[in-house]
């Protein structure tokens, strides 16, 4: 869909003003206003911030489903696991969210009402005496209000992905990881001319990309990528997150660079799922936070930091995932770096070590910058695996 956006005037302004209203973000309006004002831009921004959101001020797509969602408040409807369009909004959300706080196994949350936050909820109602139907209804929700938190003074989910990890073993050989060079087809992401050359965040991607299958892929590690170097179509994000979680992926890595109208603005950035109430991915949030350390360690770039997003890509994908914003090419400094393969070798090798630390136990973790990427693919050559 075209983003709408300030100036834009219709029955959708009017829908996205409705929500806004009922969320308390902006005053209500007559019936028939439709005028994308600053009030409304404003209102979005806001939105957009309490979701994890990109904040441009602009419904697109991401931005359309979060308002669509959050029409729902917990306890507004009947919840239960439907097929094959599963329920989804912020009730779902809230619901995961509540069964998280008490100790009970939902996977991410994701505001989509399946087969685990199905399974969750029986668990919840059989401990307390209800029918163990797996749909929250009045009875369940009145379980839940009566209930305070099961599990105190730690993060259950952590616990429960790390140990998972651990028990996966150190090893890289034969894990499966999808490489998502950002953006492609009819939408090179961020283009800036350089005198007779013409560069584009989709073709510096594809390259980090494809650099960066090799080294996995030299290091026993199936490797998948979501596009070619010329795909027709750029093919979105949920369609990207379906492709990972089809593969059955044991990490994803999605690759951007960055741009803005201010060319001091620079450095290297990487995101995980997060939201503003503190749910996260244990793993994603680790494995960003490695990511993030060896290319600052490795590249010499601007350490912008990890953040917590619910973009779709990380919302969606049930595996350790991150989006990487690897310098500004809008950046005269981060652009002459960038343009240089030798850095991209760089970038390629902190990342492959940060997806190798992932794996060793935390009281086995190594200094940042120590490993040797060029050793793992002697072991594989070698035909030995060090555990």
């Amino acid at each position: 869909m075209r983003p709408i956006r300030p100036g834009d005037r219709g029955p959708a302004v009017t829908e996205i003003r409705t929500v806004l209203a009922g969320l308390d973000l902006l005053a209500p309006a007559a019936p028939d206003a439709d005028d994308f004002d600053t009030h409304t831009e404003r209102a979005v921004r806001a939105f957009q911030q309490s979701r994890g959101l990109s904040v441009d001020g602009r419904v697109g797509a991401e931005t359309w489903r979060a308002l669509d969602a959050a029409r729902w408040r917990l306890g507004a409807r009947t919840l239960y696991h439907a097929v094959p369009e599963p329920l989804t909004g912020e009730d779902v959300r809230s619901l995961q969210e509540r069964l998280l706080e008490m100790g009970y196994d939902v996977g991410r949350a994701d505001a989509i009402y399946g087969v685990r936050t199905s399974r969750a909820v029986a668990q919840f109602q059989r401990e307390v005496g209800l029918t163990p139907d797996g749909s929250c209804g009045p009875h369940t929700m009145n379980a839940l209000r009566r209930l305070g938190r099961k599990v105190v003074g730690g993060r259950p989910q952590w616990l429960r992905e790390s140990d998972a990890i651990r028990q996966s073993g150190p090893t890289l050989v034969g894990r499966t990881v999808v490489i998502d060079p950002g953006h492609g087809g009819t939408d090179p992401g961020v283009v800036v001319p350089d005198g007779s050359l013409r560069w584009s965040e989709a073709d510096l991607v594809h390259d980090l990309a494809s650099r960066l299958e090799g080294r996995l892929a030299a290091s026993g590690v199936r490797v998948q990528l979501t596009r070619g170097p010329t795909p027709d179509d750029c093919l979105p994000d949920v369609g990207r997150a379906e492709l990972a979680n089809s593969l059955g992926a044991d990490v994803f890595i999605s690759l951007h660079v960055d741009g803005h109208a201010n060319p001091e603005a620079e450095g290297v950035a990487t995101y995980h799922y997060g939201t503003d109430n503190g749910v996260t991915s244990a793993t994603g949030e680790r494995l960003a936070g490695l990511v993030q350390r060896e290319i600052v360690a490795r590249t010499g770039l601007r350490d912008c930091r990890t953040h917590a997003k619910a973009w779709d890509l990380l919302r969606l994908t049930r595996m350790p995932a991150v989006r990487v914003e690897v310098g500004y090419l809008t950046s005269p400094d981060d652009r002459a770096r960038l343009t240089d393969p030798r850095f991209r070798d760089r970038v390629v090798d902190a990342i492959v070590a940060a997806v190798q630390r992932m794996y060793f136990p935390v009281e086995r973790d190594v200094p940042t910058g120590s490993i040797d990427v060029s050793e793992l693919r002697a072991v594989v050559a070698a035909g030995t695996v060090v555990d």
